[in-house]
């Protein structure tokens, strides 16, 4: 596996990958060495980040390869299926997975997303609204909710 710490408007993010695909993409609490060299499998990765906090990205194309249990993919696939710009409920995401009961499990396995911003668990909400659960802090999932929002503030002067 390869592994790169970039910069971000977020706090400084931890990309690993290898041949297969990218495998984790985390923002970290701490300050930490940036990478001078990016390495080759993770070069798209990182380009692909740079254009999304720019604005000029709303869809990632990359390889993916993220280690979960069964469930936990399938509702990480699901997660990509969220438009840019939307959010949904959990309770709309366990629906979509037709396992409604199970929203605990839905709302855990979104919690354990490996792939921060990729696959948008950021872009799930509770049922009222609220900003709940993220594993980056909620301040973080507000910012990527308003950087995606088509209602941006604009500047009056």
């Amino acid at each position: 596996m390869e592994t790169c710490i970039i910069n971000s408007p977020l706090g400084y993010t931890k990309i690993v990958g290898d041949a297969n695909g990218i495998a984790q993409v985390t923002v970290l609490n701490s300050e930490e060495k940036i990478t001078d060299i990016i390495p080759t499998l993770l070069e798209d990765c990182v380009i692909q980040l740079e254009e999304y906090f720019e604005g000029t990205r709303t869809h990632f194309d990359l390889i993916l390869n993220p280690v979960g249990t069964n469930f936990q993919q399938s509702v990480w696939k699901q997660l990509q299926l969220i438009p840019y710009g939307k959010t949904i409920s959990y309770l709309e995401l366990s629906k979509q997975l037709g396992a409604i009961k199970a929203i605990r499990a839905v709302a855990n396995a979104n919690g354990k997303n490996p792939l921060w911003i990729i696959i948008p668990c950021h872009r799930v909400i509770g049922s009222d609204g609220s900003l709940t659960g993220y594993a980056g802090g909620l301040l973080r999932k507000q910012w990527l909710l308003e950087h995606e929002s088509p209602y941006r503030q604009q500047s009056l002067f």
